[in-house]
């Protein structure tokens, strides 16, 4: 990730008065906006869970929920409750789901997740075990996996994963020993593979969670990341190696979570090549109590205050890279509306808000990658996991990789409730991509200085609709699982009028910013 100047630094909005935000239209142009930052190409990235691949218990559902569990109750990952339900493993040769995939490609595509920190990998091609051995919660297969390093080839995502730390890779002293991790590695490169970067352990700060040794603490967190790092640079040497890969729940402490910073600075500390964190700015309503502060609403995520959690999470992560490994990229390799799967809305279209304005308000303050949870699975995916259908976050999804390039330009004109972001356009000399979000309950006027303009705005009947609305007409796969062709309208005389609860790209094919040569 690259930045410009000290631009980045400035504050997200020029913040303007509620009261003169109905009446005074926005006024941008494109060609003088300045470069301040660029991403990873693969910028926009996703998750596929490990327990998505081998098939395991799973956030169920709410319309297979006979009410609303209490927090007390999500006691593990494959705890007898009613938070989750079995599911069978994905079928990563799906058709559909590869053009779907694919179309938001190149991507970076994370295999990991809760389980994977105890998944035992069967190294041969026998019946799949029934049972995981002792010091395992689950079971990979080479089938399985091989169904992965195809997936990701077939969708030109590079590889992203981490590894077992559970009691099943321990001495008896309680070191980490690699045989799992080479395991999988070896027959990674064996059929053709390659895993791009790998965190050691998913969400290390709060271990009891992730299946590591009772009284796991953050001086053996430095012990295993020394003892990776040392494994790694021999049998992977091309892998970078990712971290601390923390959890950021929001007014949530969780029980013997350890703290980000006592990760990095215990001997031998911990070395990365890419810095990286999850965030989820509330629990959904599975996992917390109705009324808790952890919670959310449909109408809350559209707030300024919830929206700007993400760079407070960023800001924090940031500092801790430019202290423990400055130069280093940074990765949000986990996120979403909510943690535990997400709320009912997170398969609506008031989610779109949220997404969208993530991805550009972290591109403006530095982040390389963001890793979207899930591809396919639970509220939060961007895709139906039984019909696989593309919820509004996917066509969300879809304009932004058509659309906005690596550059990133300061706009300078977001106000409350109204966003507007800018990248250079994607494979056009000169050309800038606009993205005005409109989450007010009234009209917004846009006026673009000089140039030729296309729009793609994305609206639906209600902010909890299940579909989105391209320039009027609704989104869905055509019959083979064809998408659709994404089709813009010619601004007329450079000028919009924004609608309430609207979400518009703006393609300035002509502006000639120099910054996007």
């Amino acid at each position: 990730m690259r930045t410009h100047g000290s631009c980045v630094l400035l504050p997200l909005f020029a913040m303007l008065s509620q009261s003169s935000t109905a009446a005074e239209a926005l006024k941008i142009a494109p060609s003088e906006l300045k470069a301040i930052a660029e991403v990873d190409e693969r910028y926009q990235s996703y998750n596929i869970e490990m327990a998505e691949v081998i098939g395991g218990r799973f956030w169920k559902p709410y319309e297979h929920s006979t009410g609303i569990p209490p927090a007390s109750s999500n006691v593990e990952v494959g705890g007898q409750n009613a938070l989750f339900e079995a599911r069978s493993p994905v079928d990563l040769s799906d058709k559909r789901l590869r053009v779907l995939a694919g179309a938001l490609g190149p991507a970076y595509l994370r295999v990991s997740g809760t389980w994977a920190n105890s998944v035992y990998f069967q190294d041969d091609d026998s019946a799949k075990l029934s049972e995981p051995p002792p010091g395992y919660r689950g079971v990979l297969t080479r089938s399985q996996w091989r169904g992965v390093v195809q997936f990701a080839r077939a969708v030109n995502a590079d590889l992203v994963t981490s590894f077992t730390i559970s009691s099943g890779v321990r001495d008896p002293n309680g070191a980490w020993i690699p045989r799992e991790a080479k395991a999988l590695i070896d027959f990674t490169h064996s059929i053709g593979g390659e895993i791009t970067a790998a965190e050691l352990f998913n969400e290390p700060n709060v271990p009891t969670h992730g299946a590591a040794p009772p009284k796991y603490d953050a001086a053996w967190f430095a012990r295993d990341e020394a003892a990776f790092r040392q494994f790694t640079s021999r049998a992977a040497p091309k892998m970078r190696v990712v971290g601390p890969g923390d959890s950021v729940l929001v007014n949530l402490v969780l029980p013997e979570e350890l703290k980000v910073r006592d990760l990095l600075v215990s001997e031998p500390k911990a070395q990365f090549d890419i810095f990286s964190y999850h965030f989820y700015g509330a629990i959904s309503q599975r996992c917390a109590p109705p009324g808790s502060p952890m919670g959310t609403n449909a109408q809350k995520t559209l707030s300024d205050e919830w929206l700007a959690q993400t760079d407070q999470a960023f800001d924090s992560h940031s500092e801790l890279r430019d202290e423990y490994a400055k130069g280093t990229p940074i990765w949000l390799t986990e996120t979403a509306e909510a943690a535990c799967g997400g709320d009912p809305w997170a398969a609506t279209y008031v989610d779109s808000f949220r997404y969208l304005d993530q991805m550009g308000r972290l591109a403006r303050r530095g982040l390389s990658a963001i890793f979207h949870n899930t591809l396919d699975a639970s509220e939060y995916g961007l895709i139906d996991t039984k019909t696989l259908q593309p919820r509004p976050n996917y066509w969300a999804a879809l304009l932004w990789r058509r659309l906005m390039g690596t550059v990133v330009l300061d706009t300078g004109l977001s106000r409350p409730s109204v966003h507007l972001y800018a990248h250079c356009l994607r494979r056009q000399a000169g050309g800038v991509a606009l993205m005005v979000l409109n989450m007010s309950d009234h009209p917004v006027d846009l006026s673009i200085k000089g140039q030729h303009a296309m729009s793609y705005t994305l609206t639906a009947d209600t902010l909890e609709s299940r579909t989105a609305k391209l320039n009027g007409s609704v989104l869905a796969v055509g019959s083979g699982g064809k998408l659709p062709v994404l089709q813009g309208k010619p601004l007329p005389r450079q000028s919009a009028t924004l609608e309430p609860h609207s979400i518009h790209f703006i393609a300035v094919p002509t502006a000639g910013n120099a910054a996007c040569h």
